[in-house]
């Protein structure tokens, strides 16, 4: 190799290096909302649709996902559980330091059990969350800044209702404080690298 040439090859070198170590400087741009400071949440306990019962607020040892959605939501719900599942794909193992919970807004028809069948058809891991108490439930929903309110019936009347709700996915640290709003429209991707950043803590 002639000396032109190799001067220039390590000049590319030496600049490919410096690339990348201003790129593995630069800080992480979050996806979501960071709450500074966090939001410190009611401590509350919810049964979960594997029968065990499950702390909002509460200290855990994973990360906590926290969608407020139901069953028969045509097309918010769906969207942001698949996200979560793809954010979950995408951290591979530290995937178990993550719980993905979905509190129903709709206890009148997401039984447990069709509860049980619509989170766990996204992911075996996620859980549902279900109280038959209203007043509990919009206490929860006050408490995370999230809302609900169920459509006025038309003349049909019955079950075919639609329930307006807040499309955000929550992520609460293992001491149960609320650290970032995700709003509807993230992806899995971001997501994901958005929690590796709070697993390194």
């Amino acid at each position: 190799m002639r000396r032109t040439d190799l001067n220039r090859a390590l000049i590319l070198g030496v600049l490919l290096l410096v690339a990348l170590g201003a790129a593995a400087c630069r800080p992480h741009e979050f996806a979501g909302t960071v709450l500074d400071p966090v939001k410190v949440l009611n401590d509350v306990e919810l049964p979960a649709t594997d029968g065990s019962t499950f702390r909002l607020g509460g200290e855990h040892d994973r990360l906590v996902l926290v969608f407020f959605g139901y069953t028969f939501c045509p097309d918010i719900c769906p969207t942001t559980m698949l996200e979560a599942r793809r954010a979950m794909e995408a951290l591979g193992d530290d995937a178990d330091e993550v719980q993905l919970v979905m509190v129903t807004v709709d206890p009148a028809r997401d039984t447990p059990e069709r509860l049980h069948e619509y989170v766990t058809n996204f992911h075996p891991s996620f859980l549902g969350l279900r109280t038959t108490d209203l007043d509990e439930l919009d206490a929860i929903l006050a408490d995370f800044g999230a809302y609900y309110e169920i459509e006025e019936l038309g003349s049909g009347g019955g079950e075919n209702y639609l329930v307006t709700h807040t499309a955000a996915l929550f992520l609460l640290d293992r001491r149960g404080d609320l650290r970032e709003v995700f709003t509807y429209g993230a992806s899995g991707e971001e997501i994901a690298a958005d929690i590796r950043q709070f697993l390194r803590e």
